[in-house]
Order: structure tokens, then sequence, then C-alpha cells
């Protein structure tokens, strides 16, 4: 079983920064890869940044070069500073999970289909 738990959410001014974090609880130790994704009203879900349980990553175009996303040396909280924001970027951001999965050898892990455990999300919103 795993929980997840997002937090760091907010309003901020375009080019500005926020960090997002993710509360997560295992039952068990296994390998995980831990993703960041985002939902706007009436959209589809998309995959923001991906990281594994090695340290390798992956990014979404739109965000490459503005966010990054990092986990602490205990692997219980996932991280996503997100830098010179756009107004674009306002969504839901959600935090995900899944057991096993590697960034490159399962493909970039930003799929919605690639996990099976998420959190509530966190409200970004970014005003111009």
């Amino acid at each position: 079983q795993v929980q997840l738990v997002e937090s760091g959410g907010g309003s901020v001014q375009a080019g500005g920064s926020v960090r997002l974090s993710c509360a997560a609880s295992y039952s068990g130790h296994r390998r995980f890869c831990m993703g960041w994704f985002r939902q706007v009203a009436g959209k589809e879900r998309e995959g923001v940044a991906a990281i594994d349980d090695d340290g390798d990553t992956s990014y979404a175009d739109s965000v490459k070069g503005r966010f990054t996303i990092s986990q602490d040396y205990t692997k219980t909280i996932l991280y996503l500073q997100m830098n010179s924001l756009k107004p674009e970027d306002t969504a839901m951001y959600y935090c995900a999970a899944q057991g096993g999965g590697g960034v490159g050898f399962d493909g970039d892990m930003l799929e919605t289909t690639d996990y099976s455990y998420w959190g509530q999300g966190t409200q970004v919103t970014v005003s111009s």
C-alpha cells in the first residue's frame, strides 16, 4: 500500500518559483518510480516529470530547463522545483508512484497509465 500527500501549491506571479513536495509512505520496501502530473479542468492529465529509484529523470518538453524533480535521501519525499513559471503552468499538480519502473527502460514514465498510486493534488496558480 502506498499513500501520497502533496503540499506546497499556491498562487504566484509569472516568472516566480514554487516548490511542491510529496510525502510518500510505503508498506514494505520496494523500488519505486515517482512522477509529477498536472491537470487543468476539462483537459487530460499530463506528465510533467519522473524520477526512478536510480535517480534517472525525464521531463515534458514544456517544462525542460524550468522544472527539476528530486527526492530526499530517504526517497520518501518527492520534490518538484518550478522556476520561471508561466500562466500556462496553472493546474492541479499530482504526485504518482509505481512499484518498479525505470526511466528509459520503461519509457519516459510520463503516462498516467504508468502509475498505480496517486495523491489528491495541490493547486498551482500563476498570474500574469
